[in-house]
């Protein structure tokens, strides 16, 4: 929790407030929608698709109390009718909200991707173990250095946490490659390609968006562009991803129903 800079313009904080509250405008919806569509998939992929849900429902929480923590932080007032003036009031800003969110639901993530893909039980337990304890190793590398102003311990962090990033991108992009082949349909195939895509695309901004504090960009510019990007990169990798995860579920419902496939 590293203090906020003076000197916030409104249209800098006002950014701010709007992709926080983006955030939670686009997890809440696609919570209920996720939970709505339980009754339209089989029975296989309900687990998948609760996941699914349970992820925006955590991301939603965590991002009211980012939000709820950004509004006390300021004070915004027009004087007479004029430019809005942004203050600090030595309230901080409590941004570890964050990681304890991606810490819950960035393994739940890849564990609803590979429970969709309905492999044998082995391969499925093995690989929710492996990517989803790499990934919360990820997180918590990565959390010292963004409560640091030190821009080589920070870098330190950066590359400690891009190890385990590193191997969970592999394994989505090549090492789940053969089992996206053995979908029972094209458009099953499709889909799972797009969401492992997908996820290894939005995770690559994480990265850069951790480090636009070393770039040289400070001060508030640096706040509002950290906090925008984690908000959009979050609902890309968690409401999209699941808009995803839903469709390919739904997908091989329709498969399974039709007889073309036979169920494990």
């Amino acid at each position: 929790m590293a203090p906020l800079p003076d000197g916030f313009s409104y249209a800098e904080w006002n950014a701010t407030y709007n992709g926080l509250s983006f955030g939670i405008a686009a997890m809440g919806s696609a919570t209920i929608f996720f939970w709505l569509q339980l009754p339209n998939v089989t029975k296989s992929y309900r687990t998948a698709l609760t996941i699914t849900g349970i992820v925006t429902l955590i991301a939603t929480y965590h991002y009211i109390r980012i939000f709820n923590s950004w509004s006390e932080a300021f004070t915004v007032a027009s004087k007479d009718g004029g430019d809005y003036e942004v203050k600090l009031t030595g309230a901080p800003f409590n941004d570890g909200y964050r990681y304890v969110d991606w810490l819950l639901t960035v393994p739940l993530l890849l564990i609803e991707l590979i429970l969709v893909m309905k492999r044998p039980q082995a391969e499925t337990v093995s690989l929710s173990w492996k990517l989803g304890l790499a990934s919360a190793l990820m997180v918590a590398l990565g959390y010292p250095g963004e409560i640091q102003e030190d821009l080589s311990v920070r870098w330190f962090w950066w590359c400690m946490s891009m190890i385990p990033f590193c191997y969970v991108v592999f394994t989505l992009a090549v090492g789940l490659a053969e089992a996206t082949s053995k979908q029972p349909s094209p458009a099953a195939a499709s889909l799972a390609s797009a969401a492992r895509y997908l996820t290894v695309f939005s995770w690559l901004t994480y990265p850069f968006v951790y480090m636009v504090k070393s770039v040289g960009l400070a001060g508030p510019a640096a706040t509002m562009y950290e906090q925008v990007g984690y908000s959009i990169a979050d609902v890309m990798a968690k409401a999209v991803f699941g808009v995803l995860i839903w469709a390919l579920a739904a997908e091989k419902s329709a498969v399974e129903e039709s007889g073309k496939l036979l169920p494990n």
